[in-house]
């Protein structure tokens, strides 16, 4: 076996045995809520050592890291053949819902992973939950491909835009019982469609940069 197959093996392990982790833990969260579980009784219910849990996972903020990180890679997935050509507010849309479709199924644990997440008395948690709404938003922009160069005026725009359409949207899917998550695809749709028509008159400066480009 190559050092490359036995890297890929040793990876392909840790992130099953992070999984098994992660799903107990909120398996045991839908039964008694989130703040209710504790990182040892994963362990014991697991059968697994705690001193094993603990080289993976520090506390139970960690394990809800890993949760999010589902949301991540699911907006980061392959896309279908003609995404590009898609127009760029179906293409937000797309990976956007793909977030909220991965924690559709534990939707009242996820939301009480941020509320404990958010919690001021905590600063260790809220503090990072800054950075992560802004690594979301940025993973967001580059699961959409969208063109504007990061710096540039229309790139601000779209990152105070997307971050403000994240949060709004995970207030109304935080209350959302309907089929399908009806009610959060209709915002998500309605407030892009919105946002449409207000960043058509700024430029994104792709235009530019492909005549640049083809100049060389």
């Amino acid at each position: 076996m190559t050092m490359i197959a036995i890297q890929d093996s040793s990876r392909s392990e840790a992130s099953a045995f992070a999984d098994l982790v992660v799903d107990e833990a909120v398996r045991q969260a839908e039964e008694r809520g989130w703040q209710a579980v504790r990182l040892s009784e994963v362990a014991r219910n697991l059968e697994l050592p705690m001193s094993v849990v603990l080289e993976r996972f520090r506390d139970m903020d960690a394990v809800a890291n890993a949760w999010f990180q589902r949301g991540w890679r699911a907006m980061l997935a392959e896309k279908p053949e003609t995404f590009d050509d898609w127009p760029e507010r179906v293409r937000i849309e797309h990976c956007l819902q793909a977030w909220f479709d991965t924690f559709a199924a534990h939707r009242r644990v996820t939301v009480q992973m941020l509320r404990t997440k958010a919690h001021l008395p905590h600063p260790h948690t809220w503090v990072p939950l800054v950075f992560d709404l802004s690594r979301t938003v940025q993973w967001l922009r580059e699961a959409a491909r969208l063109e504007a160069r990061y710096g540039t005026r229309r790139a601000q725009l779209e990152e105070v835009a997307l971050t403000s359409l994240f949060v709004a949207a995970l207030a109304v899917w935080a209350r959302d019982t309907s089929e399908g998550q009806r009610k959060t695809r209709h915002f998500i749709d309605k407030r892009l469609k919105r946002g449409e028509s207000w960043m058509r008159w700024v430029p994104s400066g792709a235009k530019g940069r492909h005549k640049a480009e083809a100049q060389l």
